[in-house]
C-alpha cells in the first residue's frame, strides 16, 4: 500500500474515455483554408499589370486587370 487510492479508478477511467473523442481543433480541416502568403506577395504578375494600367489609363479604364488580379487573388484563398 504505497499510500495511493485504488477506488478512483473508475472514475480515472471514465475521466479518459470521455476525452479520448475531443479531437484537436488543429487537426480537423476546416471549410476555409488560410493562404499560405500575405496578399501583398500573392499574384505578382497580375498585380503589376493591374497597377501599370491604372498609372497610365486610370482605374475606370482597368477593369479587366483588376478582376484578373481579383480572381488571382482567390484562387491563391484570399477572400476578396
Amino acid at each position: 500500500m504505497g499510500g495511493l487510492p485504488t477506488d478512483n479508478t473508475s472514475s480515472t477511467l471514465a475521466l479518459l474515455g470521455s476525452q479520448k473523442n475531443h479531437g484537436s481543433p488543429i487537426n480537423k480541416p476546416g471549410p476555409e483554408t488560410k493562404p499560405k502568403k500575405k496578399i501583398c506577395c500573392a499574384c505578382p504578375d497580375t498585380k503589376k499589370l493591374r497597377d501599370e494600367c491604372i498609372v497610365e489609363h486610370g482605374e475606370e479604364a482597368c477593369g479587366k486587370w483588376i478582376e484578373a488580379h481579383r480572381k488571382c487573388l482567390r484562387a491563391e484563398g484570399f477572400n476578396v
